[in-house]
């Protein structure tokens, strides 16, 4: 069912605990997916609480060559070895497999420039909002846009919106109002606000200009 434990490496079996605290992880193919799952349960429950290899190796009456394989997903244990590294890290043997078989990670892929375009108040030519995330739930916790701008001459409304905005400026430079104070934004800049003030894009000093708007929306908001 499983591979010896005593078939250890040597020159793994001999490495010092700073190697096997951060071991590089192999590709792994499909056989190796159980293994995978496991050793990164392990290998987390492990850091969670502040246990080097040796010291759970120890425990576990195998070397810290062949935890670090284990934990990479590079060798099989058996369950007895299982059921004593659970035990080691104080959790169930079946703690181990859980969500093993669980069919979606729940990632959403946006593929470059496929984000939905999006109509927002002050929206006009040479302004477009690109929404990256499409939130699935009963309310949406939070809004991703990537927006580009590129007519100098346009004249902006004011925004105002439930949550905290956050801005990260791509390209070009905006001078960006937020209330009664203006920033400079910049490429590499970040700007964080409250959206219940009103704010927006007071002047396009470079453009094109591309920023990333992430709006996150707290418990009570209503979005």
């Amino acid at each position: 069912m499983s591979s010896p434990l005593s078939q250890q490496d040597p020159a793994a079996a001999s490495a010092g605990d700073e190697a096997d605290e951060s071991p590089e992880i192999a590709p792994v193919r499909g056989e190796r997916r159980l293994e995978r799952h496991i050793g990164l349960v392990a290998r987390q429950l492990r850091l969670q609480q502040k246990l080097t290899i040796a010291d759970v190796a120890g425990e576990v009456s195998i070397s810290r060559g062949m935890l670090s394989k284990i934990e990479n997903g590079q060798a099989s244990a058996s369950l007895d070895t299982l059921a004593k590294l659970a035990t080691v890290l104080g959790v169930s043997l079946a703690h181990l497999f859980r969500d093993y078989d669980r069919k979606e990670s729940g990632a959403q892929l946006i593929k470059r420039d496929a984000g939905m375009a999006v109509v927002r108040r002050g929206t006009k030519r040479g302004h477009t909002y690109q929404l990256l995330a499409y939130d699935k739930g009963p309310r949406k916790t939070f809004e991703p846009f990537l927006i580009s701008m590129d007519d100098s001459s346009e004249i902006f409304q004011s925004f105002e919106h439930p949550g905290t905005e956050f801005i990260y400026m791509l390209q070009g430079e905006i001078e960006y109002r937020h209330g009664q104070s203006t920033y400079l934004l910049q490429p590499g800049d970040a700007l964080t606000f409250s959206g219940n003030v009103p704010h927006g894009p007071e002047k396009l000093i470079d453009v094109p200009i591309r920023f990333l708007s992430i709006i996150v929306y707290g418990e009570h908001d209503e979005s």
